[in-house]
């Protein structure tokens, strides 16, 4: 993924236990294609060695405002040729001195002076987060037009439990690409559907699939750094919820559907990536069923095809469905589209255990309604989730 090409970032370090985060955070934004510059306070370097920084950057760390060689002002350039600052992990010093205009250190001063965008990542104890006064100052920072990314819930360096924890770095990396790629979806309402549906035999059993919603949601992040407005309904998984979106969560396929049908009257375009199941209990038990010795024949019904409904009331709005299959994968997929009413659909063979139904990877094939086809090589899903929306924005531009 190379969604930071040619961006200048800075990362920022200050004195927390989280810091140890910060040299996967410097690793992932160098990974995407960004310079990566690193400045650390004074109390940062307790806690994690520059060298570890000038390693995962590829440039000398900043350390303070005259250690640089040679004459230069890189406290007020540094943050004028930059993209982005991101403060990861922030401080409540780090946070108390940029709302009150303090610049005792390379990095506040850095701060004070920048015209690019700034993000602030606080990470400190849940009871230094809730102060009122740290409160305060986020919220004043907020108003100036900094972003605050707000830290996470879990259990703490202190052992205590609540909200404080540095976010993970991935997280982080999505949010600096939301602030500062290139968002050719501005505007665009887009609707994604994720993950498996599950039916109920009873209140403990379920019949479901192996979708694990990797793929929805690679495509629902992908939209929302490219400026769309993203809604994802999502049957159930253990995927984390993305930031940024609207997020509908479901367990059977008529929950799906209703969510669906809900939301489409005012969507751009809606990518069914879900893998909804075909077949529910005709009967639900109340009671958990006993284990018997004998066989057992349950009565099925079909459950209702979302994608097919869709297809007839979609109007302008552009549909995309998936097809996975085992056999006669494109035949099967070209009547889809023309049964379904698609606009485009994506094909993957799902009978290989590197790519499809719970592989990071995948390999597909996008067939559009006068039968064009892209073939899309085995690669990450969130780089296949790239090439789906590129087709998609060129079918919406023809």
């Amino acid at each position: 993924m190379t969604h930071l090409e040619g961006k200048k970032v800075v990362v920022g370090i200050t004195g927390s236990i989280a810091a140890y985060k910060s040299a996967e955070l410097v690793r992932l934004v160098r990974k995407r294609g960004a310079d990566v510059r690193v400045v650390m306070t004074e109390h940062a370097t307790h806690f994690v060695h520059p060298l570890t920084f000038e390693t995962l950057s590829g440039n000398g760390v900043i350390r303070d405002m005259f250690s640089q060689p040679g004459i230069t002002l890189d406290h007020v350039s540094l943050g004028q040729k930059s993209d982005l600052i991101a403060i990861a992990p922030a401080t409540a010093n780090i946070v108390g001195k940029i709302a009150h205009g303090i610049a005792d250190d390379f990095l506040s001063t850095l701060v004070l002076a920048a015209t690019c965008k700034v993000i602030l990542c606080p990470a400190m104890d849940k009871e230094m987060y809730l102060n009122p006064i740290v409160k305060a100052n986020l919220r004043s920072l907020q108003e100036r037009g900094l972003i605050i990314m707000e830290p996470e819930e879990g259990v703490l360096a202190s052992g205590a439990k609540g909200a404080g924890r540095l976010p993970d770095p991935s997280t982080i990396v999505d949010e600096i690409a939301c602030l500062i790629s290139d968002r050719d979806l501005e505007g665009l309402k887009l609707l994604v559907t994720a993950g498996p549906t599950i039916e109920y035999i009873d209140p403990v059993r379920i019949l479901t699939n192996r979708s694990t919603g990797k793929m929805g949601y690679a495509l629902a992040r992908a939209a929302r750094r490219r400026g769309a407005e993203v809604t994802l309904v999502s049957g159930p998984t253990f995927l984390e919820q993305p930031r940024g979106i609207t997020f509908i969560r479901v367990d059977t396929a008529e929950e799906m559907r209703k969510a669906v049908i809900a939301h489409v009257n005012d969507q751009d375009v809606v990518i069914k990536a879900a893998a909804v199941s075909d077949y529910r209990p005709l009967t639900k038990a109340p009671h958990k069923e006993k284990k018997k010795k004998s066989t057992i024949a349950m009565e099925m019904e079909p459950t209702p095809d979302i994608l097919e409904e869709l297809g007839h009331v979609k109007g302008g709005t552009l549909l995309v469905g998936f097809a996975a299959e085992t056999t006669d994968h494109v035949a099967r997929a070209v009547e889809k589209i023309k049964k379904k009413n698609l606009d485009l659909i994506v094909l993957n063979d799902v009978s290989k255990d590197d790519r499809g139904f719970a592989a990071d990877s995948n390999e597909v094939r996008i067939i559009d309604r006068q039968g064009n086809e892209q073939e899309i090589p085995l690669m990450p899903k969130d780089e296949v989730a790239e090439k789906i929306l590129d087709r998609i924005k060129d079918l919406r531009a023809a």
